[in-house]
Order: C-alpha cells, then sequence, then structure tokens
C-alpha cells in the first residue's frame, strides 16, 4: 500500500482527552507529556520532494529525556532519512501552555 496524504484521522477533544489522561496516569508526576515543534520546522520536512506526511519516532536523548524524531516519509511508505531530520522540540512541562483537557 501507498502513502497518499491523507493518512490519519481527525478526533474529538473528548476521544484526545481521554487519552491524554489515560498516558499522564501511567508516568510519574512531572514526566514529559507533549512535544511542541514550529511551523517553520515543520515545513522543511513537508516541503521536501516526494514528502507526503511526517512519521515521528519516540526516543531517549543522551541526557536520558524523552524527545520525539520527525523524519519525512514518502509515498513508498520509507523514511526520508537523508533528508530534514527535526528534534529538540519544546518539552512540556515546563512549557506546557494554558491547562486544559489534553495536558491537565
Amino acid at each position: 500500500m501507498a502513502f497518499n496524504g491523507d493518512e490519519g484521522s481527525v478526533v474529538t477533544l473528548a476521544e484526545a482527552s481521554g487519552w491524554t489522561a489515560n498516558y499522564r496516569k501511567t508516568i510519574p508526576a512531572g514526566e514529559i507529556i507533549g512535544q511542541f515543534v514550529g511551523k517553520n520546522q515543520l515545513m522543511k520536512i513537508l516541503n521536501q520532494k516526494g514528502c507526503m506526511g511526517i512519521r515521528f519516532y519516540y526516543g531517549i536523548g543522551d541526557d536520558g529525556v524523552k524527545n520525539l524524531i520527525a523524519v519525512g516519509a514518502g509515498s513508498d511508505e520509507n523514511d526520508m532519512t537523508a533528508g530534514v531530520i527535526l528534534e529538540r522540540m519544546i518539552l512540556c512541562p515546563p512549557r506546557c501552555g494554558g491547562r486544559n483537557s489534553l495536558n491537565s
């Protein structure tokens, strides 16, 4: 099967809130619950020739902190490892934004 750029689904706030709450129940207080990346950085991936979307990998840095790695993927479903790869996103906490049902 090939990627076409329409993969993924829009979900309701209630669904997403329930899933993030489930995750928060499994981790110690103060643990990373989210990460932010700016649109200009995401566009560096998405604007690559042949890119159909972004694949996210979970990682742990040399400092022991959880992180996400973002890489483009082509229609052949392969990672574009010769292209732009993002990391060092903004961690939540400490920078989570205002309290809402996704983070509290």
